[in-house]
């Protein structure tokens, strides 16, 4: 397996180390670093339970991986836990806001295999040790000072930074601020909508454009029935009278309209 560009820490220690002379030195320990300016120059194996003795290998030792094994070219350089807890390292500094509040806990960095660059620092709000803990991507513009056991950022909240891993319970927070945010949106359009609802009742205007089509039905209907009948009507009533015009005339000037009454016959008699 070839070298990848690059790596992170947590994955590296994963590994155990074998030298060129086949000769198994243990698994991954800790990082050999330079914090100001932010550079990795190795990583220290435990090649015995039982031994206080550390081996200590620079990066550019590194030859290739297996499915289990780092495979390294040379000998290690050996030292003891004790001398390797001096050595400086932001490994578990803790992460600190503008105001100096702590946000969380460095717990791995991302470099780069062949300068040893490190890339970027990730952050774990809670015990980096427990597993499946959520990962914080912080890059090195975003921090403003540095000492032994701390660094300090311009950050407000841990919220700021990318999410790079979540957490079953991270996934939970942010599905839930989600259909918070979802139900906070609909709730505000729906109370807009009421407020135009209340001040321009919408039946008003349904009201005002229903009498608008009856009026249009209204002027529109005698126009269609009206027409046909009218006429027909008209007619019968020219005939009728073109043939008795003087009779009617005559009835209409001397008859008193009292015994036309009087002279007309029953039906119920």
């Amino acid at each position: 397996m070839s070298i990848p560009e690059k790596f992170l820490l947590s994955d590296l220690l994963q590994y155990r180390v074998r030298c060129n002379e086949g000769i198994d030195h243990g698994p991954g320990l800790t990082i050999w670093m330079h914090p100001p300016v932010h550079r990795v120059l190795g990583w220290v194996s435990k090649p015995s339970a039982i031994k206080l003795e550390r081996a200590v290998w620079r990066l550019d030792q590194l030859r290739g991986f297996s499915e289990k094994e780092v495979f390294v070219k040379g000998r290690p350089s050996l030292s003891d836990q004790i001398t390797l807890e001096r050595l400086p390292t932001l490994i578990d500094a803790d992460l600190l806001d503008i105001d100096g509040q702590k946000l969380g806990q460095i717990a791995d960095v991302n470099f780069a295999t062949k300068t040893g660059e490190i890339l970027q620092y990730l952050i774990s709000r809670t015990d980096p040790r427990l597993p499946g803990t959520s990962r914080w991507s912080l890059a090195l513009d975003r921090i403003v000072d540095q000492q032994p056991g701390y660094v300090k950022t311009s950050l407000s909240t841990i919220d700021e930074l990318p999410l790079i891993r979540s957490s079953i319970r991270e996934d939970i927070l942010r599905r839930s601020k989600f259909f918070r945010d979802q139900f906070s949106q609909l709730t505000d359009k729906a109370g807009d909508r009421l407020e135009g609802w209340l001040e321009e009742p919408p039946w008003d205007d349904f009201i005002s454009r229903t009498w608008e089509t009856r009026e249009k039905i209204t002027r529109k209907a005698p126009s269609r029935y009206q027409s046909s009948e009218d006429h027909w009507l008209h007619e019968d009533e020219e005939e009728y009278f073109s043939e008795f015009p003087d009779q009617i005339t005559e009835n209409q000037e001397h008859q008193n309209p009292s015994e036309l009454i009087d002279n007309e016959e029953d039906p119920w008699v």
